[in-house]
């Protein structure tokens, strides 16, 4: 599949706020360079990350509605929290607008925020980039870059780690495909640790 980012870029960019088409920039660039590290297709991923936030500003109706035309399965816990529905309702308008078929790119873009068991490598770059993109500026947002370009497994583990912890200071609830993905990564470094 041919990746056309020109005219996906000036979509974003007529259709997002300033700082939003930013960080969707920085963010594919951000996945760019992790895929060059890993072994992933660069202008797929900086495709993938362009379009990560493609719903974010979506009225929450329009969001919603989206969700639930996608056809994907979506949890309860997604339905219940709003900030989660710009994943689901962006991957299937990249589907249904744009005629993107790629699943990888598809589950990128739907899992970008909550995280799944058995990811893809192109999906966690999405996950990771999204976390460490140069307009990213949380306390531990420089740690979160060393491990980012360490390991993959070790990165999405400290990611899923982060944003359990905020959703449970705020008070949220948690989806299990989150709980899932915590479960899948940690025993995944267990495995990789040597034996003593």
């Amino acid at each position: 599949m041919h990746y056309t980012i020109d005219d996906k870029k000036k979509f974003l960019k007529d259709n997002l706020s300033a700082k939003r088409f930013h960080h969707s920039v920085n963010v594919a660039e951000e996945c760019r360079k992790l895929a060059q590290k890993y072994g992933e297709d660069p202008e797929r991923a900086y495709f993938a990350g362009l379009l990560h936030d493609i719903c974010k500003e979506l009225p929450g109706e329009e969001q919603k509605d989206l969700v639930l035309k996608s056809g994907f399965s979506v949890f309860r816990e997604e339905l219940e929290t709003r900030s989660l529905w710009h994943g689901i309702a962006g991957a299937y308008f990249v589907k249904s607008h744009f005629g993107v078929e790629d699943i990888d790119v598809l589950n990128a873009i739907r899992f970008h925020t909550v995280a799944r068991a058995g990811m893809t490598r192109l999906e966690e770059i999405v996950y990771i980039g999204d976390l460490i993109s140069a307009d990213r500026d949380y306390k531990d947002v420089d740690k979160m870059r060393k491990i980012a370009y360490t390991g993959l497994n070790a990165a999405m583990l400290e990611g899923i780690q982060f944003s359990i912890k905020s959703v449970i200071k705020k008070g949220g609830v948690i989806p299990p495909c989150t709980v899932e993905a915590y479960n899948f990564y940690t025993r995944l470094l267990k495995e990789e640790k040597p034996k003593k």
